[in-house]
């Protein structure tokens, strides 16, 4: 099968004992896009770079703007192999099965593959697609760190992106007419009505929060329990209190990144950093959530003698897929069934929905698991997310 042939070149990048380690601007990320240019080239397609460490590769047929798809190489730790590369595995093949179709685009068709779309190292999501179009300065993304202290613009400097280059580029978006990202379901609900595919119609707005707790660090053998100014219980008391909170209005709430310092097994910790993941189906149901968390943890801080401050490092809006694009993959794709279905997670297709007609497909996970090595898509299924990709861009690429 042409999908497994190809997926089992990229397949090995990265992989550990458990799951990925696909970092932007890491060496596995450089050997996906070393691939990317590869396939390509393969293929007679144009590559093009923005100064942003978004990759693009067009299939210049055609005129006005063109129809873009593809998503993203870089994974959470750990992280399942198939959020983001997915996209960019089926966008090649859905070119390739519009040219054995026969199918002559009267627009451009083009494979984008998006850095940083995680955050996993520099903290921002999306950061490549927000650099695109100018959601976000340069300047505060090139002084964005990671875990090591190197900042974004080192990084890039450092494999031999010119840092000056970052900026918003105009010209690119108004050269997409519309982008179509293929990705893993991550959730059940294909699963559960029995569909290989179906069609994204919006996106729950989401955030991440800091959360820095300071204390007094002791020994945990000689100080009292009454003396103690412990900012790992006002941590943990912040964690399940998001929990609750989010259960309570129907949102999500997730701690999935702590820091203690000094991170000693016989000491009272002096600070603690958790980061805060929350998300809800509308904008209103968000700000209430997060709003009562920092409410809640303040008034434990007060009682545990601790300092507490929450500082937004993102906030991403509810995101309405375009209605007439989302009608039209549905009659595009050759399904018996095709669902409908929104997603509470963050995608490049949100950023550039905000600035293009956007959409995207999701392929089935039967294990609904993601971001985990659980994370799965059978062949079958995949090479029906290929097909179902290459009607929706013939579709949008011919003029009927």
């Amino acid at each position: 099968m042409r999908f497994r042939e190809l997926w089992d070149q990229i397949a090995p990048i990265g992989r550990t004992d458990d799951g990925y380690l696909r970092y932007a601007w890491s060496e596995e990320d450089l050997a996906l896009r070393d691939w990317f240019a590869a396939q390509a080239s393969a293929r007679d397609l144009a590559v093009q770079a923005d100064g942003n460490g978004n990759l693009f590769a067009w299939w210049d047929t055609g005129h006005g703007p063109g129809v873009l798809t593809g998503s993203h190489f870089d994974s959470v730790p750990h992280g399942g192999g198939y959020d983001g590369p997915l996209g960019i595995v089926c966008g090649f093949l859905a070119l390739d099965e519009l040219r054995a179709r026969g199918v002559r685009p009267d627009r451009p068709i083009g494979v984008a593959a998006f850095a940083e779309e995680e955050g996993s190292r520099f903290g921002l999501a999306c950061l490549g697609s927000r650099l695109l179009t100018g959601d976000i300065a340069p300047e505060r993304a090139l002084a964005l760190r990671d875990r090591d202290g190197v900042t974004l613009a080192a990084a890039m400097a450092r494999h031999g992106v010119d840092p000056a280059d970052v900026r918003p580029r105009p010209d690119l978006v108004a050269r997409i007419g519309a982008f179509v990202e293929l990705h893993i379901e991550q959730g059940r609900a294909l699963a559960e009505v029995d569909a290989p595919v179906g069609v994204c119609t919006g996106i729950w707005p989401h955030g991440r929060w800091r959360l820095d707790f300071a204390g007094e660090g002791n020994h945990a053998g000689t100080t009292p329990m009454s003396d103690r100014r412990d900012p790992m219980l006002t941590a943990a008391y912040a964690v399940l209190g998001a929990n609750k909170e989010a259960r309570l209005r129907g949102g999500h709430a997730t701690v999935g990144r702590v820091s203690v310092r000094p991170n000693a097994t016989n000491a009272v910790p002096a600070g603690v950093s958790c980061w805060l993941d929350a998300r809800a189906a509308d904008r209103e149901a968000l700000d209430g959530l997060v709003a009562a968390v920092r409410a809640r943890v303040a008034d434990r801080a007060a009682r545990d003698r601790t300092e507490f401050t929450m500082v937004e490092e993102s906030l991403s809006p509810a995101v309405s897929f375009d209605a007439a694009l989302v009608e039209s993959c549905v009659r595009a794709v050759r399904l018996a069934k095709v669902p409908r279905l929104d997603t509470s997670a963050g995608h490049d297709a949100g950023v550039l929905a905000r600035h293009v007609p956007a959409t995207m497909l999701f392929v089935r996970n039967p294990t609904g698991v993601s971001h985990a090595p659980g994370e799965h898509a059978t062949d079958a299924d995949c090479a029906a997310g290929v097909s179902a990709l290459a009607d929706v861009l013939g579709e949008l690429a011919v003029h009927r």
